[in-house]
């Protein structure tokens, strides 16, 4: 994917740090400081252009979200988004790499992990890129609550398929599997602009939701 070189961008993000946390280590182990309460905390690695990170913070008011996203250009949306939203007060933005999660979150300081249309990967030897890899799933479970949970969104059947069965080996719990989302669609269900943009095309939308297994 080309990214539009935004050059007021960076500037933008600096004048809005209520939202664009700097220097997030600070908060590791204490998160409950950067929102003023002890709401459950939920991240969204990868995050584009903050449509549904948006619209669970607004949904949810009682938790917590972060949305994780490393290029300037695309977090500016998001940004924009959030600030067109009335800045829901439950929401802040990280830019900082997916991978580093361990430098700004430890063990139990987050309940949840979205995943939604992450990038596919799809040559073999690329395979530890993807964010359901093992060593991602390691890492993610480094930072959860005892038996916290993944959810997964994506168009990609072969991606899919591949998280089914690193979670599986992995020992993780499937509580939910859907190879068709949208044919019978949850009402709580907030769709990404990926989600959208593939749906309109007929293509089938597949979701999973995952759970740690404490003491496996």
């Amino acid at each position: 994917m080309r990214l539009r070189n935004k050059p007021w961008a960076e500037e933008f993000l600096s004048q809005h740090p209520e939202i664009v946390i700097q220097n997030p280590e600070q908060y590791k182990g204490n998160w409950q400081k950067a929102f003023g309460n002890d709401h459950p905390l939920h991240i969204e690695v990868g995050t584009g252009k903050g449509q549904f990170i948006t619209g669970m913070a607004l949904q949810n008011p009682d938790i917590n979200y972060i949305g994780i996203e490393l290029y300037t250009s695309v977090i500016v949306s998001a940004l924009e988004k959030i600030i067109d939203s009335n800045t829901p007060p439950n929401l802040r933005l990280l830019k900082v790499n997916g991978a580093d999660l361990e430098k700004y979150f430890q063990k139990n300081d987050v309940s949840r992990v979205y995943l939604n249309f992450s990038d596919p990967w799809p040559k073999t030897r690329h395979a530890k890129r993807r964010l359901t890899h093992e060593g991602f799933l390691k890492l993610y479970e480094s930072i959860l609550i005892d038996n916290g949970e993944i959810h997964f969104k994506t168009d990609n059947r072969g991606l899919f398929e591949y998280s089914l069965i690193s979670m599986s080996e992995y020992g993780m719990l499937l509580k939910y599997v859907s190879l068709d989302l949208h044919a019978n669609m949850p009402e709580d269900n907030i769709m990404t602009e990926y989600e959208e943009k593939f749906s309109a095309k007929g293509q089938p939308i597949y979701r999973l939701e995952s759970q740690f297994i404490s003491g496996k």
